[in-house]
């Protein structure tokens, strides 16, 4: 299969923008990290959400994809977890489109391998945003999960975190492993997703609700009615959706279970509700989980103000490469900052494991600074009565 135009222009623009993006745009905002984790990562997630808008204006206003949001909606700015069923290995880039009609996308962080933060560019910007790295090995994951989700609860910074419970993309391949372990848990063969893994979830929702950081959880399930791109090489051969279709149902925090075997049963029920609404999907015509394709709570924003994001987004990431192209054609400081920060990126992983652990280590000796400052003065004001 050839290699498509359309498809490498879409994968080249986003790589350029990221790895340009991450050097001139993050890079002189890295130095705060050491003075204010807190300030530090309110002006990055707003940096950041402006390249998340990039993906959404080449997919709709360049190639046309459809985007279709049914359901409950979102209550703007809300706190929330986003639980997705893993149709293909770009579903979290694709839930952008629906991010930004309904939600803020500075607040979306996603919990990912841990192996994708070693692509430069991509993984340097995943860093930045301190989003969730996982090695899916528990006894590892559990301590990470637990620094990072007490982190987002101290600096008080609205957070809604994508997680995919399934653990990886539906294929052939994995669907065989799920009826394995279906066999085993003597749980339903499933055609349309995979069996969830319910530990991470339960244990970030106990996290994020015992830290008062949590207002909701967002089941949404995705669906391809007509092309299904499973992997980046589909992409790169112009294969593109011609539409996405959600489907949210939003569950307030106070609904949810107290406890952990309550919560793994009450996350296994919506899986199978998504089997149902999937089978539902693809069975029926046209296409749709709504007959009448319209979402029970609208969007925060008109179309007409998304329609404008996307333009702007698109001239203005189209004009940053470009300027930057010039600039380390013909200034050679450019260039050179340039190689400081590559320097500065690379190191800085193979040291400390990646900036949004340095980022966490920051935070640790402000906060174990300011309880010394206040331990100490509560010892003098006792001393002078």
């Amino acid at each position: 299969m050839a290699v498509s135009v359309r498809g490498l222009y879409f994968i080249t623009t986003l790589f350029l923008g990221s790895f340009f993006g991450s050097i001139f745009m993050l890079g002189p905002v890295l130095p705060l990290m050491l003075f204010s984790p807190a300030w530090y990562r309110w002006i990055t997630d707003r940096i950041i959400a402006t390249w998340f808008t990039l993906p959404v204006s080449l997919l709709e206003l360049v190639f046309g994809v459809k985007v279709v949001i049914t359901g409950d909606g979102f209550i703007p700015g809300e706190r929330s977890v986003i639980i997705m069923n893993h149709r293909t290995r770009l579903d979290w880039m694709f839930l952008w489109c629906c991010l930004l009609r309904y939600s803020y996308l500075r607040l979306e962080k996603i919990c990912l391998k841990a192996t994708l933060k070693i692509v430069p560019g991509f993984g340097w910007a995943m860093q930045v945003a301190c989003f969730v790295f996982i090695h899916r090995r528990w006894e590892v994951d559990k301590k990470h999960l637990a620094n990072m989700l007490d982190y987002f609860c101290d600096i008080r910074e609205p957070l809604q975190l994508l997680l995919f419970p399934e653990g990886t993309d539906l294929t052939e391949n994995t669907r065989a492993k799920s009826d394995v372990y279906a066999v085993q848990n003597n749980l339903p063969k499933v055609e349309y997703v995979l069996h969830p893994r319910t530990t991470g979830f339960t244990f970030i929702v106990e996290r994020l609700r015992k830290g008062d950081n949590l207002d909701a959880v967002h089941d949404i399930t995705v669906a391809y009615p007509k092309n299904i791109p499973q992997t980046e090489h589909h992409l790169i051969m112009g294969q593109f959706p011609r539409e996405i279709h959600f489907h949210v149902r939003r569950y307030p925090v106070s609904s949810l279970p107290a406890s952990s075997s309550e919560l793994e049963s009450w996350c296994q029920e919506r899986w199978a509700e998504k089997e149902v609404r999937l089978r539902d999907f693809y069975s029926s015509q046209p296409r749709g989980f709504d007959r009448d394709g319209v979402a029970l709570v609208p969007p925060c924003k008109s179309e007409l103000r998304v329609a404008l994001i996307k333009a702007a987004s698109l001239l203005y990431w189209s004009s940053f490469v470009a300027f930057c192209f010039i600039g380390l054609w013909l200034w050679a400081p450019f260039r050179l900052y340039a190689l400081v920060m590559i320097g500065v990126y690379t190191a800085l992983h193979k040291l400390f494991g990646g900036l949004e652990l340095v980022e966490l280590a920051c935070h640790r000796y402000w906060k174990s600074t300011h309880s010394d400052v206040a331990e100490n003065q509560k010892r003098l004001d006792g001393k002078a009565q």
